[in-house]
């Protein structure tokens, strides 16, 4: 299997005055291509600084994260923003879709942003995606007139507009209603079975993390329990079951 993250030994520790706030104790964690894994943990026990470390938004305190076979936590901010766009792919609780933008736009965004505008490419793609995730007749509506299981379904397919080699998603069903949530669910685990998708999906719902093939744990800043996964991970995890 190709290794699609591993993050050896991170801390995180947050500086306020004279107070530090350790928030991140040492995290070591692997996932190989393909994995559909959930994160969960109480609020506070760091899961949002984490993903927000192997997203490229925050930098670590200590420790070394690889994403497909890259080292990327030392990188200047202006490779980590490159490196963001081309090979990470994010999906939150709150879509941000663009307002005055159609779906398609709003999908085609990641390649158009740094290219300057659109092209034919992007905009076949961006249908294509918007058709995989059943919004082929919404292709040309504003982000504003799609109802909330909608907007999520077309910040899917943003997400995966750059084919990346790992999607980040965090409570991507937290502000739908069960039926939507569901849908939505079910879409990234077909992405996840049909391209081989890898995933990393925060979330507090019992039902969506019991769905996911691998379930992480985070308690207090470490990694408490780590069910499923490679059987060669080498990075210490607690054992199944």
């Amino acid at each position: 299997m190709t290794r699609v993250l591993e993050a050896q030994g991170i801390e995180k520790v947050f500086l306020n005055g004279d107070e530090e706030t350790r928030v991140l104790k040492g995290i070591d964690l692997t996932l190989d291509r393909g994995e559909l894994a959930a994160l969960s943990g109480a609020s506070g026990s760091g899961k949002s600084t984490l993903l927000s470390i192997i997203g490229l938004l925050l930098r670590p305190t200590a420790g070394s994260l690889t994403i497909s076979g890259e080292r990327v936590d030392a990188l200047s901010e202006r490779k980590r923003a490159q490196f963001r766009n081309r090979r990470l792919g994010f999906v939150f609780q709150f879509h941000h879709l663009l307002p005055d933008f159609t779906a398609m736009e709003n999908v085609a965004f990641p390649a158009a942003a740094p290219a300057g505008g659109i092209s034919r490419e992007m905009r076949d793609r961006a249908s294509t995606l918007l058709k995989r995730v059943g919004l082929e007749d919404r292709i040309d509506f504003p982000a504003t007139r799609l109802s909330g299981g909608q907007k999520q379904r077309v910040a899917i397919a943003r997400a995966l507009m750059n084919r990346p080699d790992l999607i980040i998603a965090d409570e991507p069903t937290g502000n739908l209603d069960r039926e939507s949530a569901d849908r939505v669910l079910e879409l990234m685990r077909e992405v996840n079975r049909e391209d081989g998708a890898t995933f990393l999906i925060c979330t507090h719902d019992e039902d969506v993390a019991a769905r996911c093939s691998r379930r992480l744990t985070l308690t207090d800043g470490r990694l408490v329990r780590d069910v499923g996964g490679p059987v060669d991970d080498p990075s210490g995890r607690a054992p199944t079951g």
